[in-house]
């Protein structure tokens, strides 16, 4: 068995890196597969926004010619800058369940840190910064949109090869028939009539569009003492707006204002996972119609950012937050919600969940390493 760094601008490197998790998840039902033109679009040098100032190097664990695992490695400046760190990533992690494996590809990560004088490694992490984390309970779920799942040994595989943990992401799930308190009604509707909150609503893309980088601006400075934070470039926020339109629903975004300043904020999606199983991870020629298809009729609703800027916590918008997503909830065809991923660290955000009711049954982990 040998790791070696492969050539990015090898199509067919690129390609063993790319498929090799679609051989490995082959006979796995709760498996999501990703686009493979979005995965290739991650190691093309030339095109995606995250070279312009950082690098990475991905490589590959084969065994007598076949792929048995791969792994990227990251440095990625603009972190280290707005941390003031010296931080590795390692990203893409995917192995057989063989301890070599896993050891031989943390070594060519933990070699190639050191090369660059970088002190410790935190990962999963991804070229977008928040993109990768490892499932260690709920595996008997279908993971959220664009969120990893994982077989169960794969935290062995890390935390043997000398890892911890450094900190767990909760998913929550709620029955789209459950109902908020009465009193919550009522101090979201003085809080309307006292303070001046009042909820935007958006009636098409274009609407969309034109707020969406308002939206993303909020939604950093919400999360920005996050671990995984770090200030993007314009580039970057242009392919998450891209992103995003793809899969919008305008009825889904919601936003709890103060005048004229957004205070608040729901983002949520149509949980179009099963259609991305059918397509197994190609638009053309019938990919896209599977996912257009599983997003007319799918029962789940992703909720994928909620929250209140700080300056607005403790003035009631947060009750105002949490009976519009109930108001979505009953307006849309939906019996299951998924709330994804609150860092476990955030007790405000989990103590309001769980409040409304939410129960955690999936929980991602990062992991930490010092060099």
């Amino acid at each position: 068995m040998r790791v070696r760094q492969i050539d990015t601008n090898n199509r067919q490197e690129v390609q063993k890196f790319v498929n090799f998790p679609f051989a490995l998840y082959r006979n796995c039902p709760h498996w999501v597969p990703p686009l493979r033109q979005e995965m290739a679009a991650i190691l093309n040098r030339r095109t995606h926004p995250f070279y312009a100032h950082s690098e990475a190097d991905f490589f590959l664990a084969e065994a007598d010619g076949a792929v048995v695992g791969r792994i990227a490695a990251l440095e990625n400046r603009r972190y280290n800058a707005y941390k003031q760190s010296q931080t590795a990533f390692f990203g893409y992690f995917e192995a057989i369940h063989e301890q070599e494996v896993a050891e031989a590809l943390f070594t060519a990560v933990c070699e190639w840190a050191h090369r660059r004088g970088l002190t410790d490694i935190i990962g999963p992490r991804g070229v977008i910064g928040i993109d990768g984390s490892v499932l260690v309970e709920g595996f008997d779920q279908r993971p959220a949109l664009t969120v990893p799942y994982n077989f169960p040994y794969y935290d062995a595989l890390i935390s043997q090869a000398g890892f911890s943990k450094l900190t767990d992401l909760l998913s929550g799930y709620l029955p789209a028939n459950h109902r908020l308190p009465e009193r919550m009604h009522m101090i979201a509707e003085k809080m309307k009539q006292r303070r001046g909150f009042w909820v935007k609503q958006f009636a098409n893309k274009s609407e969309i569009r034109r707020w969406i980088p308002r939206v993303l601006a909020v939604h950093q400075a919400a999360f920005s003492q996050t671990r995984s934070f770090y200030p993007p470039t314009e580039q970057e926020v242009q392919r998450v707006i891209d992103s995003m339109l793809m899969i919008v629903d305008p009825r889904l975004v919601k936003l709890v204002m103060k005048g004229d300043e957004i205070a608040g904020f729901i983002l949520a999606y149509h949980d179009i996972s099963a259609g991305l199983q059918r397509a197994n991870g190609r638009l053309w020629p019938i990919g896209w119609f599977h996912i257009w298809r599983e997003r007319q009729r799918t029962p789940w609703l992703n909720v994928n950012g909620l929250g209140i800027l700080p300056q607005y916590q403790g003035l009631g918008a947060n009750a105002i937050l949490y009976t519009e997503l109930e108001k979505t909830m009953q307006t849309a065809a939906f019996q299951h919600i998924d709330v994804v991923q609150v860092d476990e660290a955030n007790f405000s955000s989990r103590s309001d969940m769980e409040t409304i009711g939410v129960q955690w049954y999936k929980r991602h982990r990062h992991y930490y390493r010092a060099l």
